[in-house]
């Protein structure tokens, strides 16, 4: 944890994985992580009681953990829908979040599942709706610098509210199928931070590859008033690329930096992005108003390029065959939560020793450190949200909100490579039908791409798919034959597309896909349950190593022959709860040698030249 507010910035590129915006990292900040007090209110005492005055909290739990979790300490998966949180802030707290006189003290926090409202000191100091995205509140005006404080959190978690975007969490009580235990309440960092009156909140870069310019939108908390000059420096081993100073009294500011080694010569691809070689850029953005004021923050550029064209993938302009798997991101100990931050980036690290250069991570919005880790290894991401389970305007308007809090969190980073805003018609299940879930998938495309026009997006992954950039199949049959014949090449493809697709829906319902990628989107979904789970669950079972290697080497087989795909993801990473159709367990172990799967998984030498 960096504490030390005169310290230098450090490189955004280089630190740890611990701080929680990995693109907007500040010297000094708390984390406040660790043991709290906490209450279920099944009954609604709380409110009546006030306990956000004076909290009875005769329970504890360890932040950031949901309650459902072992990590948290508390274990308990019955239904609940109120919670509260409780900690101290005392003047080291505050200290060490670099906070004195004339500065701004905030309070932040990665994610909250679902509803949270917060009060310091018994004052209310603001609220957040959506379970999966990060909110700031500004607690100056709250916290006596000069003693201890009070922190209290409600968090309201209804179990039973399908309205929600809940993603692979259960509404019964006990998990089935393919959804899994609930994730309730704080799972995700909670740390202070002190900033400037007028300070930088967050920052978007874009590359411009062909015209070698990089482009910066840097979000500041006010307008300045007399104006703030924002300088900002691109780096690359100890080389400036670029430094640029723009002048502004907006509280957005523009900012365009010119790579000459972009845009001629042989350094071109020395500067890029890419799974094998993931360079990135260092950043300093300094802010500096006209009343004498300053901040600053580190952060860092992956220059690439993500688009599809011809029927093929393209990064960087050059086409690119995706092996990718199905991640999950759960963990048996803390459910949607990692168990640490060191255990996001090895799991960037297991997908790429597997042979991946890709994960879609399924249901939910990662947290941002696992993203960091994408970035600095190499590993492409396809990130999709968690889906309601009904069709509502409320539920419509929950989705679009916390679309909107992503693609805003995660624009810069360069791993991520494809928008997936539904799967598989979760949420919208009439969409063949009902014209407003029609018009519902058909916005969420065309709301991403004005938002970013920088990436695909893949309008409902698997079928019944709405204007999609790229043409994602989803097939679970086990016969490495069929599937063989079913992808042979484009002819075959296309027989399915004019039909009915393999789960028995039709695969587009608007938009023309005669130029798009054909991808396999989730196949596979082998069950060998070398753990002997209850309620063991897969697509098809294997019964030893040699049977799951088989099976897998037989459909693997069928996919690298396809002359029409130009990529794969396959189902799944890991064992979750009863569904055991993991590459590897729970426990992260392979269920075959590493090696082994690595080799089944990237197949023939002819589609290493495109992934």
């Amino acid at each position: 944890m960096l504490n030390d507010d005169s310290a230098p910035l450090p490189l955004a590129s280089e630190n740890d994985g611990s701080y929680p915006r990995p693109q907007l990292v500040r010297t000094s900040w708390r984390d406040l992580g660790g043991r709290w007090t906490f209450a279920f209110d099944d009954d609604g005492r709380g409110v009546r009681e006030r306990w956000h005055e004076n909290p009875r909290l005769d329970g504890s739990i360890l932040v950031p953990f949901p309650p459902e979790s072992s990590a948290s300490g508390v274990h308990d998966t019955g239904f609940h829908q109120a919670l509260w949180y409780s900690r101290p802030l005392s003047p080291d707290d505050l200290a060490a979040a670099g906070h004195r006189e004339g500065r701004r003290l905030m309070l932040r926090f990665g994610a909250v599942d679902y509803r949270a409202v917060v009060w310091v000191n018994g004052q209310r100091v603001g609220s957040h709706e959506g379970g999966h995205t990060p909110f700031s509140l500004d607690v100056t005006e709250a916290v006596n610098s000069e003693g201890d404080n009070v922190l209290v959190v409600r968090v309201e978690d209804d179990p039973l509210d399908v309205a929600q975007p809940r993603g692979k969490q259960d509404w019964r009580e006990h998990p089935h199928v393919i959804w899994y235990h609930r994730t309730s309440g704080i799972w995700q960092p909670v740390w202070l931070e002190s900033v400037p009156e007028v300070a930088i909140e967050w920052v978007h870069w874009r590359s411009d590859l062909a015209a070698g310019h990089v482009h910066a939108r840097v979000g500041l908390t006010v307008a300045p008033v007399g104006g703030a000059s924002v300088d900002i420096e691109l780096r690359h081993d100890d080389q400036v690329l670029a430094r640029t100073t723009v002048h502004s009294d907006s509280s957005e500011v523009e900012v365009v930096l010119s790579l000459s080694g972009l845009a001629n010569g042989q350094a071109y691809e020395e500067l890029l992005w890419s799974p094998e070689h993931p360079r990135l850029l260092d950043a300093r953005i300094d802010l500096e108003t006209g009343r004498g004021a300053s901040d600053s923050v580190a952060s860092y550029v992956g220059l690439r390029s993500a688009a599809v064209d011809r029927r093929l993938f393209l990064l960087n302009d050059r086409p690119r065959y995706v092996r990718s798997v199905l991640s999950q991101g759960y963990w048996p100990e803390s459910h949607l939560a990692a168990p640490s931050a060191d255990a996001l980036r090895d799991e960037v690290q297991l997908i790429k020793d597997l042979g991946f250069n890709a994960t879609r991570v399924h249901q939910k919005f990662e947290d941002p450190r696992f993203l960091y880790w994408a970035d600095r290894l190499g590993l492409m991401v396809w990130a999709e949200a968690p889906a309601t389970f009904t069709f509502t305007p409320v539920a419509a308007e929950r989705t679009v909100r916390e679309w909107l809090e992503v693609v805003h969190r995660d624009f810069s980073h360069p791993s991520i490579v494809t928008w997936v805003p539904l799967n598989e018609s979760w949420g919208v299940q009439h969409i063949a039908h009902d014209n407003r879930m029609l018009a519902f998938a058909r916005s969420l495309v065309h709301l991403t791409k004005a938002l970013d026009p920088t990436r695909p997006v893949v309008s409902n992954d698997g079928w019944e798919q709405a204007d999609t950039d790229i043409l994602a199949i989803h097939d679970y049959e086990g016969d490495g034959d069929v599937m063989r014949e079913r992808y042979r090449d484009r002819t075959a493809v296309d027989a399915l597309v004019s039909g009915v697709g393999p789960a028995g829906r039709r695969l587009v319902l608007s938009g023309d896909v005669s130029d798009a990628p054909v991808m396999l989107t989730e196949f596979g979904g082998i069950s060998y349950d070398v753990h002997r789970t209850e309620d063991a669950w897969g697509y098809t079972a294997a019964t030893t190593s040699n049977d799951f290697g088989e099976r897998l080497r037989s459909l693997m087989t069928a996919i690298h022959s396809s002359g029409a795909l130009a990529g794969y993801c396959y189902t799944q990473l890991t064992d979750t709860l009863q569904e055991t159709n993991g590459l590897v367990g729970a426990d992260r172990v392979p269920k075959l040698p590493v090696a082994e799967i690595r080799e089944i998984m990237v197949g023939p030498g002819a589609k290493r030249l495109w992934g």
